[in-house]
């Protein structure tokens, strides 16, 4: 199968046989079994047949630098199965080194963006790159029940890993907006007019000036109601984690700097050591204790700062059964306004 995974030795011998000792682009004699996507990015390293190619010295530097792109190394070859390390989309496109594309060509930052190796493999592009960051999808607990088809899972192995000390809080049913020093936008950079957005976007003009540069503040947009309709809340916006660069917050540090932007930060459930528990049956009785009324679920993250390229595995979120009850995407429907209490 082209999609097994291979050896180091078994994978450079194979892709080469299979491609005849030829680059795969400009047909010279090969040099290197090219890694299509970056083998840091797999929790396996990433050695499958279709995902190397045969290139050339000068082939190959064009590939590490994306001036020769996945998509066309593929085509050359005639793979038609993208193998993806597996906290990626196949809805998304990427370069080599994990870095989102968007539709007008530019490049967002991804997980090993901020790597010296890499930012000097990427001189030549390092144009295209927009200063954005697409806030990464959070993996589903072994034990949340509203995880759907599409979503990710944590592995249980990976859950019982963790060593450290947690903080677990509420998960907020809002809109996930990040705010920069300049401009905000929601996980979706699509950033259209809406009166949901109308709020934020006031309190971001007030505060923005006062965001680092580099910086990222991570917050829920609670001014429309998506399928809980919050009746006191403290504000429209909830911080629930700061960005410097690659690097998140220690929770401390967030809570700091969100009180000196007179922000909120979203309820804290639970703080403390986690491996000093039964990992499902703690989170489970978590659950048990949510109001699934009022609350949507719970994300448990390192009390400590960690960084953008091992969120997927140290950040695990539990959402409740059937927690989508609107019919539709919730901006095309009748807006409707949770309620915020000022004196709280």
């Amino acid at each position: 199968m082209e999609s097994a995974l291979q050896t180091r030795d078994s994978f450079r011998n194979g892709v080469f046989q299979r491609d005849k000792n030829l680059c795969v682009i400009c047909g010279k004699a090969g040099q290197d079994a090219h890694h299509i996507m970056e083998r840091r990015l797999f929790p396996d390293g990433g050695y499958y047949f279709d995902n190397g190619a045969v290139v050339c010295g000068e082939c190959h530097i064009k590939a590490e630098q994306t001036l020769i792109t996945t998509e066309e190394l593929r085509e050359a070859i005639g793979i038609e199965t993208v193998i993806l390390p597996p906290h990626l989309y196949p809805d998304q496109r990427y370069d080599k080194w994990g870095n989102p594309i968007i539709d007008n060509g530019m490049r967002l930052r991804g997980e090993l963006f901020e790597d010296v190796s890499v930012q000097k493999v990427l001189a030549p592009v390092l144009h295209l790159f927009s200063y954005k960051v697409k806030y990464p999808r959070t993996f589903h607990l072994p034990w949340s029940p509203g995880a759907t088809k599409d979503d990710r899972m944590l592995s249980t192995d990976v859950v019982d890993s963790w060593n450290w000390e947690v903080v677990i809080t509420e998960k907020m049913d809002g809109e996930n907006t990040t705010l920069y020093k300049n401009d905000l936008h929601a996980r979706s950079l699509d950033y259209e007019p809406h009166p949901s957005r109308n709020k934020i976007k006031a309190l971001h003009s007030q505060i923005g000036y006062n965001i680092p540069d580099n910086w990222r503040i991570c917050v829920e947009n609670l001014t429309a109601v998506h399928s809980i309709k919050y009746m006191n809340l403290p504000s429209i916006c909830a911080v629930f984690s700061i960005w410097d660069g690659c690097s998140c917050m220690s929770w401390d540090d967030t809570v700091t700097f969100a009180q000196v932007l007179n922000l909120d930060t979203v309820p804290v459930i639970w703080r403390g050591m986690w491996n000093q528990f039964d990992s499902e049956s703690f989170g489970l009785n978590l659950a048990k204790q949510l109001d699934t009324i009022k609350q949507e679920g719970y994300v448990i993250r390192p009390a400590a700062s960690f960084q953008f390229k091992d969120f997927r595995t140290m950040v695990g979120k539990y959402v409740r059964a059937k927690h989508v009850q609107t019919h539709g995407h919730w901006m095309r429907q009748k807006i409707d306004f949770n309620i915020v209490n000022p004196m709280l």
